[in-house]
This record gives structure tokens, C-alpha cells and sequence, in this order.
């Protein structure tokens, strides 16, 4: 289980929302609707998030407290079922705080992500929670993330350990 965003992620994911008008964000991992509730907050009247989560008794939470905004969609799913069933589908802002789109199903989270889009993930540093053997996972995935020719990728040493990426646009578009 992750830690809750901390108010510098919270802030910066605010920010990325405010960056995309009349955007279509994303979010794998919707917990009780914190870091939604973030997204929402920098998100114009034009843009829409839909947040994805496998636990009903964490969504109705997030429904409780965000279901009135009619802006947000919660989605009940697994993230990986989420991600294979809705392939073609693209973002102007993906962040992923669950395994699918981050540790597993990576690459189908990032080609959801239109040229230009931000994929952000957080829980990158060391958490007392963590597993044995996750350090290694996410110094791989760091390492993935860092050698992605199609992002343009930004590591920060802030709140729980972040990666910013942004797609680069295909040559030719």
C-alpha cells in the first residue's frame, strides 16, 4: 500500500492538471480520492480525469467526497483489466500510483500518452513499507524510465521520490 500524497505531490500534481486545458487525465490507483482531489483542484471546466481503482470500499470514499464534480469518472477495475480494455485510448496526463502503468503494464499505460502528455509516478525513494526486494524493482524501473527514447524524463528528490515524464513528439507529427 502506498503512503498518502503529501502536500509537494499534491501541489505539483495541481500544477501538471493546470498545465493541460481542456485536458483528459488519467489516474491508476484512485485509494480514497486524495491525490484526486489534487487533480481536480488544477483542472479547468473543459478537462475530465478518470481515476481507476480495484477496491469499491476505497472508491466510495472518493464518491462520498468527489462524486458530485462532474468532471471526474471513478472506474471499479482492476488497472491492468483498465489498461488492456481501453488500448487506443490517450491521455494528456497519466499519473500512475498503483503496480499497472508503473511496474507492470508500463509500456500500455505510456503509449496511452499523447505527444506532449505528462506521465507522472510517485513512491520512488525507499519507503519503510516497501518489501523485500522493491528497492531493486523500482531502481530498475527508474533506470527504464531514464533510457525511454519517447520521454523526456525529470527524477526529483521531493515528497516520496518522483518521475515526471513528457512524450516527445513522433517525428513526422
Amino acid at each position: 500500500m502506498t503512503q498518502p500524497v503529501n502536500i509537494h505531490t499534491g501541489s505539483l500534481l495541481r500544477t501538471l492538471a493546470a498545465s493541460k486545458p481542456a485536458g483528459r487525465m488519467l489516474e491508476l490507483g484512485t485509494g480514497t480520492g486524495l491525490s484526486t482531489s489534487w487533480l481536480l483542484d488544477g483542472m479547468d471546466s473543459g478537462s475530465t480525469l478518470i481515476s481507476v481503482d480495484n477496491d469499491g470500499s476505497l472508491l466510495d470514499i472518493a464518491r462520498k467526497h468527489l462524486g458530485h464534480d462532474t468532471r471526474l469518472q471513478l472506474v471499479e477495475s482492476d488497472a491492468g483489466d483498465w489498461l488492456t480494455g481501453h488500448e487506443g485510448e490517450s491521455f494528456d496526463l497519466i499519473f500512475a500510483d498503483t503496480w499497472h502503468g508503473k511496474y507492470l503494464m508500463l509500456e500500455a499505460a505510456l503509449a496511452m500518452l499523447k505527444p506532449g502528455g505528462i506521465y507522472i509516478i510517485d513512491d520512488m525513494l525507499p519507503q519503510p513499507n516497501w518489501p523485500d526486494g522493491h528497492a531493486e524493482k523500482a531502481t530498475r524501473l527508474s533506470e527504464i524510465l531514464m533510457e525511454n527514447v519517447d520521454l523526456q524524463v525529470t527524477p526529483l528528490n521531493l515528497s516520496t521520490g518522483l518521475f515526471i515524464g513528457v512524450r516527445r513528439p513522433h517525428s513526422g507529427t
